[in-house]
């Protein structure tokens, strides 16, 4: 069984700063990448920003310069340093991962989402 666990939100004024963190545990026996997603009322969920398991990066154009992500592998946790904020990054943010599980039968990859956190940016 493998739980993402996720901290750090809470609400902070425009131009402010944030910090996620979403740890996993578990029966895990590699990750592979790992991302925040953030879902706005009324809107779809979108990818925030995304780390391989190689450290490679990529960000969506509206939080790119602004928002970093990084990542502890002996810790299996990703963080999300959230600069700049602005009230159009109000949303419940969302841990993802791409993990590796053995099994009795070997070893397979499973797609994990965290419970999500509240971010909310006043103007």
């Amino acid at each position: 069984h493998v739980q993402l666990v996720e901290s750090g939100g809470g609400l902070v004024q425009a131009g402010e700063s944030l910090r996620l963190s979403c740890a996993a545990s578990g029966s895990i026996f590699k990750i592979n990448a790992m991302g925040w997603y953030r879902q706005a009322p009324g809107k779809q969920r979108e990818l925030v920003a995304v780390i391989t398991s190689g450290g490679s990066t990529n960000y969506a154009g509206s939080v790119k310069g602004r928002f970093t992500i990084s990542r502890d592998n002996a810790n299996n946790t990703v963080y999300l340093q959230m600069n700049s904020l602005k009230p159009e990054d109000t949303a419940v943010y969302y841990c993802n991962a791409e993990i590796q599980v053995a099994q009795v039968m070997g070893v397979f990859t499973y797609n994990y989402w965290g419970q999500g956190t509240q971010v909310t940016v006043s103007s």
